[in-house]
């Protein structure tokens, strides 16, 4: 078997199916599974590369996505004893409350996920607070918060003056994303950065985790 070949397959061609055979193949046949999640995290970030050159589109971005969860969540229970050594960092990720959308969220989350960081999807219309409490609670070194609406982007600042409030501000980083969000909002907030896609928030993720 070419790991690396069927791996691209799988992942590039958003085959849900194949990337689960694929990881069940590796464990059953008692294979170095870390061959195979290197091949995946290889093909991730192809898709990504593809999406920025305007190769592929957000339904094929997504679809990749998808297929490389589909592959890892097989491996998890075997990898998740040295989970934290492989880990690029802990996520905690949602839209804010007041806001329903959630489609980019997921994109985000879900690239994240493949890169290697774990990630704590909150879901959409999340309340400052639960932001607030998983990140202390799983000691988050990301907190990621969307916003789609104008009308909603202001909870952005209000996680972040609670955070300041509560003397917290320091232990997190902060990642703002969504269709109203501007550079000046980031610097307006005292965020640490914002992104123009799924692919770009994850290069930041890590610049911003310094791995």
């Amino acid at each position: 078997m070419n790991i690396e070949k069927e791996c691209k397959a799988a992942i590039l061609g958003g085959n849900i199916l194949l990337a689960k055979e694929l990881a069940e193949t590796a464990i059953t046949q008692n294979l170095d599974i870390y061959e195979f999640i290197d091949a995946f995290l290889k093909s991730i970030r192809e898709a990504g590369d593809l999406f920025e050159e305007g190769e592929f589109f957000l339904p094929e971005l997504m679809r990749s996505a998808e297929a490389m969860k589909a592959g890892m969540t097989i491996f998890m229970p075997i990898i998740s004893k040295d989970k934290e050594d492989r880990a690029l960092g802990r996520v905690v990720i949602g839209t804010i409350e007041g806001d329903i959308h959630d489609i980019g969220k997921t994109l985000v989350a879900s690239l994240l996920s493949a890169e290697g960081f774990e990630v704590y999807d909150l879901g959409a219309d999340v309340p400052i607070s639960t932001f607030i409490d998983k990140a202390v609670e799983v000691d988050a070194h990301l907190i990621c918060i969307s916003a789609l609406l104008t009308t909603t982007m202001v909870g952005q600042k209000r996680l972040i003056d609670k955070l300041i409030e509560k003397n917290l501000r320091d232990r997190f980083k902060i990642l703002i994303g969504g269709a109203p969000v501007s550079k000046h909002w980031v610097e307006e907030i005292g965020a640490d950065g914002t992104a123009e896609n799924a692919v770009s928030a994850v290069k930041l993720a890590r610049k911003l985790v310094n791995r």
